[in-house]
């Protein structure tokens, strides 16, 4: 359905002459996208004719689904008001803006928490509009400014009766504690159940009820900066997890946000996590380029800062984005530096609590999976028996995304029936968790497979595999 407008929509025609795409060309994007959510569309180009010509307003998620496909080809985000359309739905901005005003990020961050309530728990809202709309420029901005001030003078906050109703909420040690414990939990289902286990779910959560009273309420400095911290911390997981479950533009609104409130927390260790996390997003969506960026952000700031093992960790992250952009030179330097910073990393290290899943283990998995995209099976295999050698219930999703990369590994070795083996166990792992993230590695592998199809171990790994790609995302 649609609603008219009073005239031809002149931003709309604008802005698809500047992208040089069609009628036909948007409806089929539009389309694409809209599929990609689980929404049937059948707009074609008399529909944007009508769009652009009569000023026809599509309603539901169109609109947003408009300024993606547009974002998509022009390689940045697309307001809803550059193309006239912004009357459909304001939410489109929440999440992405990097104030540099304290009082305006927590604004920010609260209003992206209460947005996600109305979205994605009721299985449509922002999220389901929002359908492809990551634009890795979007980090530009806040990695700059993070980079320019990593840290703010001051962040106490007296909040006066007048602004709220009842008396406001005095913030203490004991409110932060509670948020610092959600996140450790949130930590470990993560890992063993996957982005999209319902107990990890609860983040989005745990950060309206929970972290948005207290970030509006009064905090001294001191109290503040711990605040932010573990507010930060929780924004990033909820990034995380909506990463693992395909969520891509949700990720990267709390991504913005988690680096905006580590900034207010003085956690420049954090911040560069977060930037890290931003990386390894850009990386896994194809721009290496970008994620060589970010990841070198993390580092610049963190240098004399970090520990060994974090400064390892950055190192790691750098490696993944300069394997993804095809540098081998680029990305074994920064794999041998990873590692010899985790050599020097000794267990009375002040290590961060959020960098306890790093250990040689994953240090050896990424390893293989930067050998993987530089197409060097050897390493591959090499690195991977020493990522496979602790097996863990503890890191359940790491584990099974291990097995498809040996698979791999063995595949390109013309090792077909251990290619097949490996195949075997992580599809049985990935069914036990739910990351969109692990499903899409094993359809990865599927497809790898194809040129052998009709061998029996094939078929049968196919056949394990239905129910898990039959699944509903």
């Amino acid at each position: 359905m649609s609603r008219e407008q009073r005239g031809p929509n002149e931003k709309l025609g604008a802005v698809l002459a500047l992208a040089g795409i069609s009628n036909a060309g948007l409806a089929r994007r539009v389309n694409d996208l809209g599929a990609q959510r689980g929404l049937t569309l059948r707009y074609d180009k008399t529909s944007v004719a009508r769009w652009v010509s009569k000023g026809m307003v599509p309603q539901g998620a169109a609109p947003h689904l408009i300024a993606a496909a547009i974002g998509q080809k022009l390689g940045r985000p697309v307001p809803l008001h550059e193309i006239g359309l912004a009357d459909a739905d304001p939410a489109p901005e929440v999440g992405l803006a990097f104030p540099r005003d304290v009082g305006q990020a927590v604004k920010s961050a609260t209003e992206l928490y209460r947005l996600d309530l109305a979205g994605r728990r009721t299985g449509g809202g922002i999220w389901q509009s929002l359908a492809g709309s990551f634009a890795v420029s979007a980090y530009a901005t806040p990695a700059s400014r993070w980079l320019i001030t990593p840290a703010d003078s001051s962040v106490a906050r007296d909040v006066d009766p007048g602004e709220g109703s009842g008396a406001p909420l005095k913030v203490g040690h004991s409110d932060v504690q509670k948020l610092r414990e959600a996140a450790e939990d949130a930590r470990r289902w993560d890992s063993k159940y996957g982005g999209g286990d319902w107990r990890s779910s609860m983040v989005p959560e745990c950060l309206r009820v929970e972290a948005a009273p207290l970030l509006l309420g009064s905090y001294s400095d001191e109290v503040g900066r711990a605040l932010f911290g573990a507010s930060a911390e929780l924004t990033r997981l909820a990034g995380w997890m909506a990463f693992d479950t395909g969520q891509q533009e949700a990720a990267q609104r709390y991504y913005i946000q988690a680096l905006r409130l580590a900034r207010a927390a003085a956690d420049v260790p954090l911040g560069g996590y977060v930037l890290a996390s931003m990386s390894l997003q850009a990386t896994y969506r194809g721009f290496g380029d970008e994620g060589v960026d970010l990841a070198q952000a993390a580092l610049e700031r963190n240098r004399g800062l970090a520990t060994a093992r974090t400064m390892s960790f950055f190192r790691l992250v750098e490696a993944r984005a300069h394997a993804r952009a095809g540098d081998a030179q680029a990305a074994g330097g920064a794999l041998k530096a990873a590692e010899s910073w985790l050599e020097r990393a000794r267990p009375g290290d002040n290590d961060p609590s959020w960098l306890g899943f790093y250990s040689y283990d994953r240090f050896a998995a990424d390893a293989a999976e930067c050998y993987r995209d530089l197409k060097a099976p050897r390493q591959v295999r090499r690195f991977t028996e020493q990522a496979l050698s602790k097996p863990t219930e503890e890191f359940v999703r790491s584990h099974g995304l291990r097995l498809v990369v040996s698979a791999v590994a063995e595949l390109e070795s013309g090792n077909l029936d251990a290619a097949c083996e490996q195949g075997v166990r992580a599809v049985e792992v990935a069914g036990r968790i739910s990351s969109a993230r692990t499903t899409e590695y094993v359809k990865d592998l599927l497809h790898r497979l194809e040129p052998y199809g009709d061998e029996p171990r094939v078929v049968e790994l196919r056949e394990r595999a239905r129910p898990l790609l039959m699944a509903p995302a």
